[in-house]
């Protein structure tokens, strides 16, 4: 009896230790950590210099809430804590700003700078739910998602345009496809690029101690009917698919822990977020053709309070009262040396851009505020999959057509010879950032599109107010015929 008993208790122990050792091999114990991010082809001096730019160009562009806002106070603190937890290895200078835009939407450039729309925070639940936002963003910043996307969209050759065109900006004609707005800038992202950012973004999220499952179902309410403005945020940001589920399964293997899911400060700048006074994204596009931003956000400090503003603040003319006279052309011609083209130009005139196949040419007093009113874009036609010049020349025209809704065809494309090779040339008729007594003039624009010897395509936009083209037209021919491609 007594060998049966403790045969009994003996089964009973073991069994008790078969479930113990099963319950602690079942118990999460990992500790997540950041991943090395790799190496694009752009350097992280390039990526800073970008970003900065871009943000001179968003001041113009878009409202901007001051530094000393509430808002934005309380914004920059959830970032900075986020931040923290990153290693300084992989760390970036990030900025956290506010837009008063009714929309949901948020935004990150190269190098740091991350936008927040107060309509976010209006549609936030809880600061944990914000901070998923703003970490998702974060985890483009970190992960360089857009500087990978050098060698396919060709920033380099960008960067060196963006940086002589008075703070950074280009026009509205001279975005040749690739989009250089507010927000829209270098955000094209995969949606292998938005499964990624959501992985950091939930590490971020849990060595900040915030359930990493806030972002994922934030993400998810925005795709309900009635999750008002998702439909802008993820047209930014494509949906990869299943991101509750992804998150789950990504985090189940974490070592548990007592998340944060709200606070005091985000209850009360949720609150301040209901009396800022916030525009439509329509409102915001339709006032930043009169300048207004620029004015009311040096008004403000939200300017002086950017490192971007001294950029800003050199871009801020007015094309208002530009005359021919003040650009017209000269006569002698001076030659500029490309990586993959040669072309000459008016000696008064500049070129802005780097050692790239991507540049602008144009008199000073021909641009300002970001928009070009006189000169040329030069730039490779993206690769959409057109099989023909035809159909490259129509995809580069849709791809103008929206961001320049008032954009038009005038005429037929002729086909065309450019430096031996085979050519598309069609006009386009357009609104000048000029203005005669307070409106616009009609602005005439002439696209060439050229046959590469090597395969693509390259792009030529010759851009002058209409009443302007026909004495300008010598000129813009004379470059058209100097032109050779390599």
């Amino acid at each position: 009896m007594q060998r049966a008993h403790f045969k009994t208790r003996s089964i009973a122990l073991t069994l008790v230790l078969l479930v113990t050792v099963n319950s602690w091999a079942a118990t999460p114990t990992i500790t997540p950590e950041l991943p090395d991010p790799g190496s694009p082809g752009m350097t992280k001096d390039q990526q800073i210099k970008l970003g900065q730019q871009v943000v001179a160009e968003v001041y113009k562009q878009m409202p901007v809430l001051p530094d000393s806002d509430p808002v934005s106070q309380y914004v920059q603190q959830l970032g900075k804590k986020l931040v923290t937890v990153i290693p300084q290895q992989y760390s970036w200078p990030y900025q956290f700003h506010v837009i008063p835009q009714k929309e949901i939407n948020a935004f990150a450039l190269p190098g740091g700078p991350i936008f927040i729309n107060i309509g976010t925070i209006a549609a936030a639940g809880n600061e944990a739910e914000l901070a998923g936002v703003i970490a998702h963003e974060m985890s483009h910043v970190y992960m360089q998602h857009s500087a990978k996307q050098a060698p396919k969209q060709e920033w380099a050759g960008l960067l060196g345009a963006l940086g002589g065109l008075l703070g950074g900006g280009v026009g509205r004609l001279a975005q040749m496809g690739i989009q250089m707005g507010a927000g829209t800038l270098l955000m094209r992202y995969s949606r292998k690029d938005e499964a990624q950012a959501d992985a950091v973004g939930a590490i971020i999220m849990y060595k900040a101690n915030y359930n990493p499952k806030a972002m994922a179902e934030f993400f998810q309410k925005l795709e309900a009917p009635a999750g008002s403005g998702g439909p802008q945020f993820l047209s930014d940001h494509p949906n990869p698919g299943n991101r509750v589920q992804a998150v789950e399964k990504e985090i189940a293997n974490w070592r548990p822990k007592n998340y944060l899911s709200n606070s005091p400060a985000f209850i009360q700048a949720k609150q301040s977020a209901g009396n800022v006074k916030a525009y439509s994204a329509q409102e915001i596009a339709d006032r930043a053709k009169q300048g207004e931003w620029a004015r009311q956000n040096r008004q403000s400090g939200a300017m002086r309070d950017s490192p971007a503003a001294a950029e800003t603040e050199a871009g801020t003319g007015t094309l208002a009262n530009v005359s021919y006279r003040q650009i017209m052309p000269s006569e002698n011609f001076t030659q500029l040396q490309q990586n993959a083209f040669n072309i000459s130009y008016p000696a008064n005139w500049r070129a802005f851009g780097g050692q790239d196949s991507s540049v602008i040419i144009a008199p000073e007093a021909g641009v300002a505020q970001g928009a070009i009113a006189y000169g040329v874009v030069i730039a490779p036609v993206p690769d959409n999959g057109s099989t023909s010049l035809e159909q490259a020349t129509d995809n580069l025209i849709q791809d103008l057509q929206q961001s320049n809704p008032g954009l038009s065809k005038r005429g037929n494309a002729q086909r065309i010879t450019v430096a031996g090779q085979k050519a598309l040339s069609v006009e386009l008729m357009g609104t000048s950032p000029i203005q005669k007594n307070g409106q616009p003039e009609p602005e005439r624009d002439w696209l060439v599109i050229v046959e590469r010897p090597n395969g693509g395509a390259m792009s030529l936009l010759f851009i002058a107010p209409e009443d302007d083209f026909a004495q300008l037209r010598p000129s813009y021919e004379k470059m058209l015929q100097s032109l050779q491609l390599r």
